[in-house]
């Protein structure tokens, strides 16, 4: 029987990119996984392959989303949801295009943490929550994304203080992915800066090969899943692996 044989998953934003590769890679494991998103057809034929994995099809935004962790209370909640920015320079941007990610991204990191400290999860709980490389660095193409992407990390630092005030011993970790081709999202994005930049997509990628990949993430989300001793709360990903960070 394997470490993961009797423990329960529940993904966030499981049904492509990265999420897909954390939902998969628990699988593999042998987890019990709850894959939620707001559309589950990409994960029908890999529900039909695993009896250990069920879909919701639900919107992270939206509180009545929330029922699921109370119903079914996971050993490792993976917040992976989040929205696609509009590519675009601040010139260009509206109020409504440029805090999509406010709406989006931090929303989903309020409302799901708060209700981990709220019900609370049970003792020994890890939740993994991503932020992005680019709340380190900015990303002027995609208005607030960089931005709220900071503020995720900072919901899942004030929820790791409340827990250990509390005494819950829930484990909060803060992942911060590396841009990479091979999600909707970064493809998006490589494509964007690589015009800006007056240069081809693959010259633009060049420089960050080996590329992040969504197994790469399902690997490292399993890590921290696991890990008795695992190293810090956040950290940068890329294809290398995990760094730590202060």
């Amino acid at each position: 029987m394997s470490y993961w044989s009797d423990r329960k998953v529940l993904v966030v934003g499981a049904s492509r990119g990265l999420g897909r590769g954390v939902t998969e890679a628990f699988l593999a494991a042998g987890a019990t996984v709850t894959a939620l998103s707001r559309d589950t057809a990409p994960l029908a034929a890999l529900a039909d392959a695993h009896g250990t994995l069920s879909l919701v099809d639900a919107d992270a935004t939206d509180p009545a989303s929330l029922d699921v962790l109370r119903r079914n209370p996971p050993d490792v909640l993976a917040l992976v949801a989040g929205a696609s920015p509009e590519l675009r320079p601040l010139t260009e941007q509206t109020w409504e295009t440029f805090s999509t990610p406010w709406n989006t991204d931090v929303r989903i990191a309020f409302l799901w943490l708060r209700q981990v400290l709220r019900q609370p999860l049970a003792p020994g709980s890890r939740v993994l929550v991503t932020s992005s490389g680019a709340a380190l660095k900015g990303s002027v193409l995609s208005g607030g994304y960089a931005g709220g992407k900071a503020t995720v990390r900072f919901l899942a630092d004030y929820a790791a203080q409340e827990a250990a005030r509390a005494g819950l011993d829930i484990t909060v970790h803060t992942v911060l992915p590396q841009l990479t081709p091979e999600t909707r999202l970064g493809r998006a994005a490589v494509d964007a800066y690589a015009e800006r930049a007056g240069v081809p997509p693959e010259t633009f990628v060049e420089p960050m090969r080996p590329v992040l990949t969504p197994e790469a993430a399902g690997a490292a989300f399993l890590r921290l899943g696991g890990d008795p001793n695992p190293p810090g709360t956040v950290h940068l990903l890329t294809s290398a692996g995990l760094t730590r960070l202060p």
